[in-house]
């Protein structure tokens, strides 16, 4: 396993520029792995120019031959076996076993996408057939297909270092929709980043791929980033992160003379809704809430860090079983030492406000980056009274807040920023209510649950991980899910075409069998 700390431009190792820095292993904040400098803007252009260069080949290939290329990409990565999840560990702080799932996960998705690809559903094929007799106008013979919209950009998330990162869902579902990707590496991550990187290469060069399909940009410094999202071969861009970030790649996307789409998954709180009936036994729900807030470390971006519990003594008994709980868990590492620095700061910013108390903390672990969980409480009038209660804090802690009533807790909803997800615990008895509840949360979440957490998305068909804003900037999208290759295609219409001038999934005979909606009736593929 030998990094080197370079960037990966369709292929070619490519040394950075200017200052020196290293990865560092996550529980003690000690540097680890090769020194690495960032892509300068001539190896950002050139990603680009080779990603853009690839486009059209890529895109024309059949889809064996994609498809091929992603199960070869889980391949490889399975092929480097245990090294790449002790490296992952070391850099992250995460269990072993946790990242275990996550490859395998990784691997799930890619080989998911394989499979979506082959059967061609995702190009979402339309025929109108042309109706020539038809009165007062006739129509012309109108067939539809989704294409590639070109080179995607992907930003990884530091809280997945496989799943969202190199060759995570953004990566996974981008080059099943036929663009070549662009990834940067994260600085928090970036050996991982690179075996990663490196297992995608393999694949392309075993499966004939054009150069240029895949590349991976080092970059420490937020200048990398923009200049790639600035690039004008770069047609779309793929984020999961902080707000902050998510924004910034925003702003420059936005500023280009030809802006294009960010699909940014940035923060949310997930609210929980506790009714009456779910209180019947406390301790229970309790022990499984506190088990889903510190997951992880309570570093998941679904995290249930906002609950919401009835005033009255079934609510203390809650609160008591919660506190209990809370003081027997200990803390765990934290990605970073800036992030476990931003969450104690952020818990800090809650327990100063107004009508804030501490409901129970936890005993931080060895590290020093490894700050006990906490959980605090404020009543509803304190909650609105102050929008920084409303504002994520990243990490295992998690803020109850006190409602009487169903229109109180109407008024905490309707407050709430979008989300990407809102769960509510209920029983028969309190079914009235949460149909009240329904459509606020239908207007500020994408995944709404009935019983169970928020922590754990499922990677399926059905599955939305997005929401709106500002849990995403794009509330029509999702980012896990076969739903999500739909991000990076454009759909295009082809009116009275020649048959053998059109592509094969339009043609008359649907040579490839492919599933379509002719005159509004889905016909399903045929092979």
């Amino acid at each position: 396993m030998n990094l080197t700390g370079n960037s990966i431009v369709a292929g070619r190792d490519t040394p950075g520029a200017g200052d020196a820095w290293r990865g560092t292993v996550a529980a003690t904040g000690a540097p680890r792995g090769p020194r690495l400098r960032d892509a300068p803007p001539d190896a950002v252009a050139r990603a680009a120019e080779l990603a853009a260069a690839a486009a059209r080949e890529y895109r024309a290939l059949p889809a064996h031959r994609r498809a091929a290329f992603l199960d070869a990409c889980a391949e490889e990565i399975e092929a480097m076996g245990d090294d790449l999840l002790h490296l992952a560990a070391s850099e992250s702080g995460l269990p072993l076993g946790r990242l275990t799932g996550e490859r395998g996960r990784t691997c799930g998705q890619l080989r998911m996408f394989a499979a979506l690809v082959r059967s061609g559903d995702a190009l979402g094929v339309r025929v109108d057939p042309a109706l020539p007799e038809r009165r007062p106008l006739p129509r012309p013979d109108l067939r539809l297909r989704g294409i590639p919209v070109g080179p995607v950009a992907v930003f990884g998330a530091g809280n997945f270092p496989l799943a969202f990162s190199v060759a995570g869902g953004d990566t996974a579902s981008a080059l099943a929709a036929g663009c070549p990707v662009v990834a940067k590496a994260h600085p928090a991550h970036p050996g991982t980043c690179e075996l990663v990187a490196r297992a995608l290469t393999a694949a392309a060069e075993r499966t004939g791929m054009p150069a240029g399909v895949f590349s991976l940009l080092v970059g420490r410094a937020p200048e990398v980033g923009r200049a790639l999202v600035r690039d004008p071969r770069i047609a779309a861009v793929g984020f999961t992160g902080s707000r902050a970030g998510g924004l910034a790649l925003l702003e420059a996307a936005n500023a280009r003379p030809v802006p294009i789409p960010v699909h940014a998954e940035m923060s949310a709180v997930n609210p929980v809704i506790i009714l009456d009936g779910a209180l019947a036994d406390p301790v229970s729900l309790a022990t499984a809430y506190v088990e889903s807030l510190t997951s992880g470390a309570g570093q998941f971006c679904t995290n249930p860090g906002l609950l919401l519990l009835p005033a009255g003594a079934a609510g203390d008994a809650f609160r008591t079983a919660v506190a209990q709980a809370v003081a027997g868990s200990t803390g765990q590492v934290m990605l970073t030492p800036d992030i476990a620095g931003s969450r104690v700061e952020g818990v800090a910013r809650w327990a100063a406000t107004e009508g804030v108390s501490v409901v129970a903390q936890g005993p931080p672990g060895q590290s020093p980056y490894a700050p006990g969980p906490v959980v605090l409480e404020c009543d509803a009038a304190a909650y609105l009274a102050h929008e920084r209660l409303s504002h994520e804090v990243f990490g295992a802690a998690g803020l109850v807040v006190r409602w009487s009533g169903t229109d109180e807790l109407l008024a905490l909803l309707e407050r709430a920023e979008g989300q990407l997800t809102a769960t509510v615990h209920g029983s028969d008895a309190d079914l009235t209510t949460a149909e009240r509840l329904l459509p606020v949360l239908e207007e500020r979440a994408g995944r709404i649950l009935w019983g169970g957490w928020p922590t754990g998305v499922e990677v399926c068909h059905a599955m939305v991980h997005g929401g709106p804003w500002p849990a995403s900037s794009s509330p029509g999208t999702t980012s896990v899910g076969t739903l999500a290759i739909e991000r990076w295609l454009r759909p295009v219409c082809y009116q009275s075409f020649p048959d053998a001038l059109l592509p094969e999934e339009l043609r008359a005979e649907n040579p490839l069998g492919v599933t379509r909606l002719v005159d509004g009736v889905l016909e399903p593929r045929s092979r």
